[in-house]
């Protein structure tokens, strides 16, 4: 099995497969490298794909210490991980959890980013919900501690924003949930309190995120309601970002909705190939309504 170890000698499980530009896979609170597949066989076609298990997440280590989890380090992982094989520059795409440590790598190591997918990223970003949401991390926690992986992703894994994945692929969701399960409980409450309920919100970070220029393509699903209005933001601060709202679709967005999740990658990774993903034309005033003179 192959490991890759960080630079505070943690180790990361990873897998990789195809050839060429490489793109690198960073998956959510609620999957794992393995949530990863349908992107791994499809872009593996045309490009070197790196997926990895987070720290937390067995086979990789799973770390004792609260410290040695926050969305610092977790941003720095995916460094290690292009240093480890040798990468200089990689696409990174990540969903959830793994959108925001994608975000927060095109702000730390914006010389080692491609481009940045940032996939409903948004829980806990909104103001207003701030405080409730590392109550309800915290309460996270407790309960895959109380309970175990297996128990409590029967309850997790029926939140409202997985619905929509539930009700349109039955199987698939299923999966995913048995996936859950499988986590290690301990390390899935580190990664709460640690990373999830202490990452900061990207509403506090406009000031970098306006002068970030990395190429961006933030989706999000039009029924995961805590991401809608973040992906708002995200497309109107960050300079060179589009967005892409897909219909009738909740958090697990890869999964739920591969196909068009892998069709919206692709355009926008060719695209960027072909240096043609610029920031937005100044002449395009957003508070403009028409132009009459």
């Amino acid at each position: 099995m192959p490991y890759l170890t960080t630079s505070d000698d943690v180790k990361l499980y990873y897998e990789e497969a195809g050839a060429g530009t490489p793109v690198v896979f960073v998956h959510e609170f609620g999957g794992d490298l393995r949530s990863w597949e349908p992107q791994m066989r499809y872009f593996s076609r045309r490009y070197r794909c790196i997926a990895f298990a987070a720290r937390g997440y067995a086979p990789s280590d799973v770390p004792g210490d609260i410290d040695q989890y926050s969305q610092a380090i977790a941003a720095r992982d995916i460094r290690d991980v292009l240093d480890a094989l040798d990468i200089d520059r990689a696409h990174i795409v990540g969903l959830s959890m793994g959108g925001f440590a994608t975000l927060h790598f095109g702000l730390d190591y914006a010389d080692r980013a491609r481009s940045l997918v940032v996939a409903g990223a948004g829980y806990g970003a909104e103001k207003e919900f701030e405080d409730t949401f590392r109550e309800v991390s915290l309460e996270v926690a407790k309960q895959f501690e109380a309970q175990g992986a297996e128990q409590f992703a029967k309850t997790y894994s029926l939140a409202a924003s997985r619905i929509a994945f539930q009700v349109k692929d039955p199987r698939g969701w299923l999966e995913f949930a048995t996936m859950l399960g499988e986590h290690s409980a301990r390390g899935s409450a580190l990664t709460m309190r640690g990373v999830q309920a202490r990452r900061p919100s990207i509403y506090d970070l406009e000031t970098r995120l306006k002068a970030m220029t990395v190429p961006t393509l933030v989706i999000v699903g039009d029924e995961d309601d805590h991401c809608l209005q973040p992906g708002i933001y995200l497309k109107r601060t960050v300079p060179a970002s589009g967005l892409v709202v897909m219909p009738k679709t909740g958090h697990t967005l890869n999964l739920e909705e591969p196909a068009l999740f892998n069709q919206h990658v692709a355009d926008f990774l060719a695209i960027v190939e072909q240096n043609r993903w610029l920031p937005r034309d100044p002449r395009a005033v957003p508070a403009q309504i028409m132009k009459t003179s």
